[in-house]
């Protein structure tokens, strides 16, 4: 694992561009990084998180800049 910046760019069509704010990291995360559960590479830790939308990309309509969200990826 290593740090790397990375340029996040305008969101696609059906995407939007969070700011996260909270990113929980939990005992599970210890399976994903001993593939003791499958993940698709690339991949990062924590599955669960916390901010507010900072932009959304054509035919978005449930959430606008501004709006804050809470998230769980399974």
């Amino acid at each position: 694992m290593e740090y790397v910046d990375v340029e996040v760019g305008e969101p696609g069509t059906g995407e939007a561009r969070l700011r996260n704010l909270a990113c929980g990291l939990y005992f599970s995360d210890i399976y994903f990084r001993s593939c003791l559960y499958p993940q698709a590479l690339p991949a990062g830790l924590g599955i669960e998180g916390a901010g507010v939308v900072e932009a959304v990309g054509e035919g978005v309509t449930d959430f606008q800049p501004g709006d804050r969200v809470a998230y769980h990826l399974l």
